[in-house]
């Protein structure tokens, strides 16, 4: 189990640098890559065939294929530590793999807001294509917090803004202790 654990690992860091290749397009790598996306992208079309990974330009199958891969990962290296898995095992293990995919679009919609504070306190230059992803990927998540958070009452931007960094970031610790509390009582289950 140690051994698929590792093997898992390596190809999951294979998957890894063929996704950050695919952001420099223009590049030529020549044989490594052909060799690298024949090892890696029978996998990854396998995800990619899911519309509902699919948002727009924003394409989430790379990220689902990686949490599959890492909870196959943590599958091997908990039964090479226990010797076997039980029923409770595998419920924390999933358990954990959910939080941690729910803890990064948490992380990353906090990511995205906080960008968009600074670009309007800076008083930033807001045309530019950088800017305008940023805008294009906050408006939707601020415009369904602030109908969450302030029931359709107008707000200043900057508090609906601030109002809905903080909510995700409680969401984030709130989520992350339940959930360490969860699993621990999960691998205590004698099932």
């Amino acid at each position: 189990m140690n051994i698929l654990s590792s093997i898992t690992g390596i190809y999951m860091i294979l998957i890894f640098i063929r996704i950050m290749l695919t952001w420099f397009s223009g590049a030529q790598y020549g044989r490594p890559m052909e060799l690298l996306s024949s090892i890696t992208d029978p996998y990854l079309r396998w995800f990619r065939r899911f519309s509902v990974l699919q948002a727009g330009f924003l394409d989430l199958s790379p990220i689902v294929a990686m949490a599959v891969l890492s909870l196959v990962q943590t599958l091997f290296s908990t039964i090479a530590r226990y010797g076997r898995i039980r029923l409770g095992m595998i419920l924390g293990i999933l358990l954990s793999s959910l939080e941690a995919a729910g803890s990064f679009i948490v992380g990353f919609c906090i990511v995205i807001l906080v960008l968009r504070l600074i670009a309007y306190l800076t008083n930033r230059n807001t045309v530019s294509l950088f800017w305008g992803v940023i805008n294009t990927i906050s408006q939707p998540i601020l415009y369904r917090m602030n109908r969450l958070l302030f029931k359709g009452r107008l707000v200043h931007y900057r508090t609906g803004l601030l109002a809905a960094i903080g909510v995700l970031v409680v969401l984030m610790i709130g989520m992350k202790f339940l959930v360490a509390v969860a699993v621990s009582f999960l691998f205590q289950l004698p099932v």
